[in-house]
């Protein structure tokens, strides 16, 4: 359990800045998370890792000379947010391009593919190299759906050794996608982790259990099963990844981490290394440089993982390389060359605020837009803890917190986008972006980007007719299934979206006024959510653990139905009686 802490939604922000504090001869803290303190004095590729808080020294642990440049750090177990990874990225870019490096999660696709969108379209060199090393997550046939977990630590190894050797940055690229490749990991999980200021573990196991084949933000293994001895779970864990050898690698050289999860003793991993390392020998392998301990954790997790990498000799060099962080340090960077960063970072981002024009129709709707925002905030706020549980399910719990923060967010840029002149269109762009900013993960970049594109349709010269709110909704449900790529039946947000949307606008287009056409496409949203109980998920985190799923509605359809049902008194008031229903709701 995390004991130590303050208000809990603030724990990973005030994490990150301890942690640069403490290592400040090494990382400065810049928005969206930390590079580097020192530059290299000539231009190199710049490796920026990330993901959710909770896996340390992974990410911000491992940023240093022969390592990382930087790390975008989101929430606990949240991918952080297209500006965030944007913004590290252009602190800790030095004039040779930047790649970005992560685990295979939907939230960290979407949010890292978008920042490098942004970085490509400045003229900045960009890539991404996806980690997949967890076998238990997909079948060898689907290995471009695995999961990143352990391995992350060999790939971003490599990847930072071969940027630092002064390679270029379609070579850097290519040796992170070979490691990644050769990188094999197979975890178990004991007992469950707890976010700070929850009373209970994500999950929990009988006692004398175990969870094979567990992933990094709290997920539960896909089965349980007896707890064995040391040698056996040995035995199990070798047995497991060695099936999974990569083709021609048969005996040779490889780099070997028994991982800690975050609460097991390092005796208890030297006990079972006191296994694994013989049977690797029986197998015909010579151990590079192998790590024991906690390099990729979850909390406070009670669990193991096993990762193996089979090396090549370009592999070798780079996975056996100096390297100088706060979390992590083999053999002397002393030759490296470098040049002060400097305490603060550029706000490369940063605008002058144009004045808003913006007719007084579409203020008054802003005002509405404003109060529906606000409605919506409060409603999860109240399901925050009936959100996670769904979400712990087959999950790692944070929906619930992801949309408080994701929906707090957009009220506060709202309410300055509003008081500062913007009509209807600004103010819910400006709610889309800092939702998307504020939450991140999978479900924080889509409502922010639908919530952007619903602005974008309303703009600022007009209190919208119900033709315009249908075409509004239309560009929400768009942008959305355009960017996650999910349909009816994968068991997401989209099963209650799309239903919402076919009978709002089907009802609008046949006459119906937009009142009730919102209030029945709000209940068919709402039973479409309930009926997502029955289904096995299709896309992610869940899906590894689609069985546990079923008899559970999917959380990310439930709060969309529950915003739905609550916004629509504000978003369909007419113009005349705007003012009233506003009011109303004020008192």
């Amino acid at each position: 359990m995390t004991r130590i802490f303050n208000d809990p939604a603030d724990f990973a922000d005030e994490a990150l800045a301890g942690f640069c504090d403490a290592h400040s001869d090494l990382v400065r803290q810049v928005d969206g998370g930390a590079v580097r303190r020192t530059r290299p004095a000539a231009p190199k590729v710049a490796v920026i890792t990330g993901g959710g808080s909770g896996h340390y020294p992974a990410f911000a642990g491992i940023i240093g000379p022969g390592f990382a440049d930087g790390a975008v750090v989101g929430n606990i177990f949240t991918s952080p947010s297209t500006q965030q990874a944007y913004s590290v990225a252009k602190a800790a870019h030095c004039g040779a391009g930047v790649v970005f490096t992560y685990g295979n999660y939907a939230g960290d696709v979407l949010n890292f593919g978008m920042a490098s969108e942004r970085l490509a379209a400045e003229g900045i060199a960009v890539e991404n190299v996806l980690v997949t090393d967890d076998v238990a997550s997909a079948p060898p046939h689907e290995i471009d759906k695995r999961r990143g977990i352990a391995g992350d630590f060999v790939v971003f190894k490599v990847m930072g050794a071969a940027a630092e050797a002064g390679l270029e940055l379609s070579e850097v690229v290519r040796v992170g996608r070979k490691a990644n490749a050769l990188t094999r990991t197979i975890g178990t999980a004991f007992g469950g982790c707890t976010f700070p200021g929850a009373d209970k573990p994500l999950f929990t196991l009988s006692d004398g259990q175990m969870g094979l084949g567990l992933g990094i933000h709290g997920e539960p293994g896909l089965f349980d099963t007896e707890l064995p001895s040391a040698v056996e779970l040995g035995t199990e864990l070798v047995r497991r990844v060695l099936e999974e050898a990569p083709s021609g690698t048969a005996g040779g050289r490889i780099a070997v981490i028994l991982n800690g999860l975050g609460s097991t003793k390092l005796e208890e991993l030297f006990v079972l290394w006191r296994t694994v390392a013989p049977l690797l020998r029986e197998a015909g392998y010579t151990l590079v440089m192998p790590e024991v301990g906690e390099l990729v954790t979850s909390l406070d997790m009670a669990g193991v993982s096993l990762t193996l990498t089979w090396l090549d000799e370009e592999l070798e060099e780079y996975w056996t390389a100096p390297a100088l962080t706060p979390a992590y340090r083999r053999g002397s960077v002393a030759g490296f060359v470098i040049a002060d960063g400097g305490d603060t970072a550029v706000d490369h981002d940063a605008v002058t605020q144009a004045g808003y024009e913006a007719t007084e129709a579409s203020r008054d709707y802003a005002r509405l837009a404003v109060e529906a925002l606000s409605t919506a905030a409060r409603e999860l706020q109240e399901a925050e803890a009936e959100l996670g549980a769904m979400d712990a399910i087959a999950g790692d719990g944070d929906h619930g917190r992801g949309m408080v923060r994701g929906s707090s967010a957009a009220v506060a840029a709202a309410v300055q986008a509003f008081e500062s002149g913007a009509g209807a269109g600004s103010v819910l762009m400006a709610a889309g972006d800092a939702w998307a900013d504020k939450a991140g993960g999978t479900s924080g970049v889509l409502w922010g980007a639908g919530l952007r594109s619903f602005g974008e349709r309303i703009d600022d010269a007009e209190f919208p007719t119900s033709d315009v709110l249908a075409d509004a909704v239309r560009a929400f449900t768009g942008r959305i299934t355009g960017l996650g790529k999910a349909e009816l039946g994968d068991k997401t947000m989209v099963d209650s979206l799309l239903p919402f949307t076919s009978s709002l606008t089907s009802a609008i287009a046949s006459g119906v006024d937009a009142p009730e056409a919102w209030s029945t496409a709000a209940a068919d949203a709402a039973a479409a959510a309930k009926a997502t109980a029955s289904l096995r998920p299709q896309k992610g985190r869940a899906r590894p653990l689609a069985e546990k799923s079923v008899g559970t509605p999917d959380p990310g359809a439930t709060s969309l139905a529950m915003v739905f049902a609550v916004v629509g008194p504000y978003l369909t008031a007419e113009p005349s009686k705007q003012l009233a229903t506003a009011d109303s709701a004020d008192s």
